[in-house]
């Protein structure tokens, strides 16, 4: 099976993509806003901080998708969902109202429902949440696998250390993991994640049989408890990639290896940054990631071939047949492949992917050497930046921005450029690239009066004002600054070595 990366709604995707009992081994690290204060999760009221209330707002709120899904539940859509399922979301939303809370767990049902039917019968599934809503979680799994005969195996805490202290309460260092499989027969290769003991254990006692002694010949190492020490991430931590949720190898690499083989599937169906399809490729595991962010799919194919090599993602074509010679590690499917799919994704009007257009846009044209504006609401004209490296009036290095930004409208007037022109004044900008889903010829035409911008540094000129359109990009036109002299925005991950049929991929 080809590793598969898709990037939209998993939930769409699980349905249409993922066939039944076809997964191994599914682990999912859903968003869920941890630092929120809990009596304002579970009443949605209070005066905690804005920032952090919005960011879970953002994410989940009961809007019109809300309903469709509650309904769709309550209503056992095809008879999809188990009695006890319905049962307990009916119960839930009247305890917990039209809130935010609702609509997560609304949202958990129908994709722990669509985990379960893809996976094996001897399959296993891991989620990761807090203890914030663990609770909650562990009886919708319940409804799901234990009443078809699943078995709920463990609560693993996850504990670290780092992080700040609390005087109102005992320091909050541990993440839950909730492991169900879909029947008693599981895989579950326990010699493959023993632990060392930290002292002599007797299963190492010498036994003395006659004129003789043996050392008992059990696997060395204890059988891990359901509490995992394994350090987070720090920002200085080779692994980091710069996203903000990112797990650390480890954690996957103990998940993977007990309850997969070589060979067998691997789902993540929220993929974030990779972790899981990366631990998953190194150990020689098929797989399959799903994330709703373009953000986040451009991230994991930079880590995969930061990690694997350039080729990992991409075919290798014969320059004179054009044909593929070694096609790709992977099938990428749902990133816009023609003008007609970009319209698609630009025109979506689901509210998780309203500026999906723009950074796919961004990202894809400047080779993942930019970033996107994260700014909640008005993002004052800037869709993305970049930088280059040149020399200031005093002769000194210094960082010089490139700022994006994107349009979809099918007109625009000049007044667009002249905004933009504006906006990079005010952020001391050096060049800007306007990025339009149509064809603007009026706005090519208007964007050359604006002269160039003269690297000192190493002599290149760029056009200060530069328009690029979807057919531009799709006929090959990319950001132009030499790579030497750009920023990476993305830090690259850590090669990793692969052995395959004796030789070593880089």
């Amino acid at each position: 099976m080809k590793n598969q990366l898709f990037y939209g709604d998993n939930l769409e995707n699980l349905q249409k993509f993922v066939e039944n009992e076809s997964v191994d081994l599914c682990y999912i690290d859903p968003p869920f806003n941890s630092k929120r204060n809990y009596n304002q999760i579970y009443n949605n009221v209070g005066t905690e901080d804005k920032a952090q209330a919005q960011a879970f707002i953002d994410t989940w709120t009961w809007n019109i998708m809300a309903n469709e899904a509650f309904l769709e539940i309550t209503n056992n859509k095809n008879g999809f969902y188990t009695p006890q399922t319905v049962i307990l979301i009916e119960g839930l939303q009247k305890l917990l109202g039209n809130s935010p809370l609702m609509a997560y767990l609304v949202s958990m049902a129908q994709r722990i429902s669509e985990i379960y039917r893809v996976l094996k019968p001897t399959g296993s599934f891991y989620l990761h949440c807090d203890p914030t809503a663990s609770h909650y979680l562990k009886l919708i799994l319940d409804s799901v696998f234990c009443s078809r005969g699943g078995v709920f195996q463990n609560e693993i805490a996850w504990c670290y250390g780092s992080g700040g202290a609390s005087k109102e309460h005992f320091s909050k260092k541990h993440d839950v993991v909730l492991f169900y499989t879909k029947n008693k027969i599981h895989t579950f290769n326990v010699n493959e994640v023993r632990e060392k003991y930290s002292s002599p254990h007797k299963s190492m006692t010498p036994k003395v049989i006659g004129n003789k002694s043996y050392v008992k010949m059990n696997p060395l190492g204890r059988i891990p408890f359901d509490w995992w020490q394994i350090p987070i991430l720090t920002n200085s931590a080779k692994e980091r990639l710069g996203y903000p949720t990112q797990k650390p190898e480890a954690l996957l690499e103990k998940i993977i290896k007990v309850s997969s083989n070589e060979g067998d599937v691997v789902l993540d169906a929220y993929c974030g940054c990779g972790t899981t399809v990366a631990v998953a490729e190194r150990l020689k595991r098929s797989w399959i990631g799903i994330d709703i962010t373009y953000q986040s799919i451009s991230l994991i194919i930079k880590r995969l071939e930061d990690s694997f090599g350039e080729d990992f993602t991409k075919d290798i074509v014969d320059k004179e047949s054009k044909q593929i010679i070694k096609p790709a590690n992977l099938k990428l499917s749902g990133v816009p492949q023609d003008f007609a799919a970009a319209v698609a994704l630009a025109n979506k009007e689901d509210d998780r992917v309203r500026k999906e257009f723009e950074k796919w846009f961004v990202l894809s044209f400047s080779d993942n050497r930019a970033m996107i504006n994260e700014k909640k609401g008005g993002d004052d004209g800037i869709d993305g930046l970049a930088f280059i490296l040149d020399f200031d009036e005093k002769n000194q290095q210094d960082l010089k921005k490139i700022i994006f930004s994107v349009k979809s409208g099918k007109t625009l007037s000049t007044n667009v450029i002249r905004d933009l022109v504006g906006t990079m004044e005010r952020e001391k900008a050096v060049i800007g690239y306007l990025l339009t889903l149509y064809p603007m010829p009026n706005l090519v035409k208007d964007s050359g009066r604006y002269g160039i911008y003269q690297s000192k540094m190493f002599g290149h000129s760029y056009p200060k004002i530069e328009v690029i359109s979807v057919d531009d990009f799709f006929a090959g036109k990319r950001l132009a600054l030499p790579t030497n002299n750009s920023i990476e925005v993305l830090k690259k991950a850590k090669i990793k070595t692969k052995n395959i049929t004796g030789k070593l991929d880089l």
